[in-house]
């Protein structure tokens, strides 16, 4: 069993020291009577040197076992990324056999709770938050490896805030989060910060501050479960203000761990006066931080260094990938003189999560759960009369996405049937999630469809114009590279252009006809645009199913934020998509080919 952190680490008064801050108590550095007398007045002959490591993870997103809950197997990609907490907790515990129990802490930059089949289950099949209620698997395993401190992700939020709450009442460890604050009186609602105490042999314990920032595009993802309640201002901002309070506290060290990326352009657009990735905006802008655990944009960075405009000091940055793939360490080189610690070195580094074997207490540990919801995703809930997959949903119209498109205007035009938007005719929103989706043809399992629609998306009716829909089409179509008439095409290249679009912001729109031309810059490639045999009218008004990601502004689109919301769901799409496909009992393509339809061109010549 991986060794309770607890158990070995000396923790202080100050363990607490961002809660009670969070309630207005400050905490005072702790007495150093009872070190040496002679070295904390200064009178040894030389500093002390010594060395610590921070370890962090990021964006574990659900995943405890190196498990691919979509396809029932052993995870495994491309490249041979091994991922989950198991795995991790192997990685940490060879640091710390090699620095020393005592000699290490570990972090994590947010986004655990929600990504697998796993994770969803103990959030909406067998919720923790019941009478009853089971340990989240992510909680037991990262209580189990021994965390110190986690910053909460905006995926935290996904499930609402008691079942945050209920998680966060299982962690043996404190969820960080300066920025998250109350919107009746601006105060943290989660605690900002903690400090962590390593005696090193020499002086007095050395004390570790860690201070916990999350993403500000929270108010607009989880508009449904936060507004009203908390608020989520900026994070170099917030880190400027709390970085003093950390030090004015008696952190010798300061290590931040935020759910940002390192730096790139904010998704939402104008919609939010912060940045989505500011971690080097932190760095290069806030004085007193020594190491910086980014996460967010899912990259792997080994190291990044930020010289501080203020006091030209080096910050060390790192960003461990995601799932579990990567345990970044920060090594620290630090000395004790005249009573006080200094840094005087921090590099960081990633370890593989593949070079090692799963921990088998871990793995012991979520056993039981980890069967039930193997059994849960493997339901059959119909069938399907032909294979349909998704591995040229990018820069093809296919059937598998026309599913998701036929799903979601079924469930809107039965809503509003009756009413005074029935007689609007209904389209519908879909992107390609998941690149190694498959329906297969005969039985369907409900693990299928979950790979299908990996997000917990709800749905939406909203309506837009002609106009505004030919704007929102041209929006998405920035995703595609441009591409001269007879120039060659490599479909490796071809799209997630324009900032790194993923592929979760690129739309196609379900039951128009239309052409993209790809010849034509940003702004100009939505030609022949109609709906049932006709030019659409720019006037005319449509009903748009659209997921609420994008509802609340999420890929910055335009016109759909602010257009008049006529219905919305509080379940998940991808159940809407299981009870779709269960009242159908076959999937069959023809029943919803024929609905409009799109084409990449260059000058009226399709390119595929």
């Amino acid at each position: 069993m991986p060794l309770n952190r607890r158990d070995f680490v000396t923790r202080s008064a100050a363990t607490a020291a961002g809660a009670a801050l969070a309630g207005g108590l400050a905490a005072a550095p702790a007495a150093a009577a009872d070190h040496d007398r002679d070295e904390a007045r200064g009178k040894g002959p030389v500093p002390f040197k010594a060395a610590f490591t921070v370890m962090g993870t990021t964006d574990l997103h659900g995943h405890v076992l190196n498990w691919e809950y979509f396809t029932d197997s052993e995870y495994d990609d491309a490249a041979h990324n091994d991922v989950g907490l198991a795995k991790i907790s192997t990685l940490v515990q060879q640091v710390r056999r090699e620095k020393g129990h005592g000699r290490t802490l570990l972090i994590d930059a947010g986004d655990t709770i929600q990504g697998t089949q796993l994770s969803y289950y103990f959030a909406r099949i067998e919720p923790i938050t019941g009478k009853k209620a089971p340990r989240h698997p992510m909680a037991a395993a990262m209580n189990a490896i021994g965390y110190d401190a986690a910053a909460l992700g905006n995926h935290e939020f996904n499930y609402g805030i008691p079942l945050l709450r209920a998680y966060q009442a299982q962690l043996d460890f404190p969820l960080l989060g300066a920025n998250a604050v109350n919107v009746k009186d601006e105060k943290p609602a989660f605690p900002p910060y903690v400090i962590r105490e390593l005696r090193l042999g020499h002086g007095r314990p050395l004390r570790v501050g860690i201070l916990g920032l999350t993403n500000p595009g929270i108010a607009i993802w989880d508009k449904a479960n936060v507004q009203g309640q908390l608020a989520f201002p900026g994070i170099p901002e917030i880190a400027a203000k709390w970085v003093p309070k950390v030090r004015a506290a008696g952190a010798d060290v300061v290590v931040i761990t935020a759910h940002t990326g390192v730096d790139g352009t904010s998704s939402w657009g104008d919609q939010l006066p912060y940045s989505e990735n500011a971690g080097a905006e932190i760095a290069a802008t806030v004085p007193g931080i020594d190491a910086i655990l980014v996460g967010h944009a899912h990259k792997e960075i080994p190291q990044r260094i930020v010289v501080n405009e203020k006091t030209g000091k080096n910050v060390v940055l790192s960003e461990p990938a995601l799932w579990g793939e990567r345990l970044t360490c920060f090594d620290f080189e630090v000395e004790f003189a005249r009573g006080e610690w200094t840094v005087t070195g921090v590099s960081a580094r990633l370890l593989n999560s593949n070079t090692v074997a799963e921990d088998p207490a871990v793995v012991k540990l979520v056993k039981d759960q980890h069967q039930k919801v193997v059994a849960y995703v493997n339901q059959v809930i119909g069938t399907c009369k032909e294979t349909l997959s998704i591995a040229e949903s990018r820069f093809k119209d296919t059937p598998i996405i026309d599913l998701i498109g036929r799903v979601q205007a079924d469930a809107v035009r039965d809503a509003l049937a009756g009413g005074q938007y029935a007689s609007l005719p209904v389209l519908a929103q879909a992107a390609p999630f998941n690149r190694t989706a498959v329906i297969p043809a005969g039985e369907v399992k409900l693990r299928d469809a979950a790979g299908l629609y990996i997000y917990e998306n709800t749905l939406e009716a909203r309506i837009l114009t002609g106009a505004q829909l030919k704007d929102y089409l041209e929006y998405s179509a920035k995703y595609y590279a441009q591409v001269a008439p007879g120039a060659p095409i490599d479909p490796a290249t071809l799209t997630n252009q324009a900032n790194n679009t993923p592929d979760y912001n690129y739309d196609s729109i379900y039951g128009l006809s239309y052409d993209i031309d790809i010849a034509q810059p940003v702004g100009s490639r939505i030609v022949n645009l109609s709906h049932q045999g006709a030019a659409v009218d720019p006037a005319a008004k449509f009903v748009l199913a659209v997921n609420n990601y994008r509802a609340n502004g999420g890929g910055n689109f335009p016109h759909v934020a602010a257009a008049q919301q006529v219905w919305a769901d509080s379940d998940e799409i991808r159940n809407t998509m299981i009870a779709w496909v269960k009242a159908k009992g076959v999937i069959d393509p023809a029943d919803f080919s024929g609905q409009g339809g799109w084409r990449l061109v260059r000058a009226g010549v399709p390119v595929f």
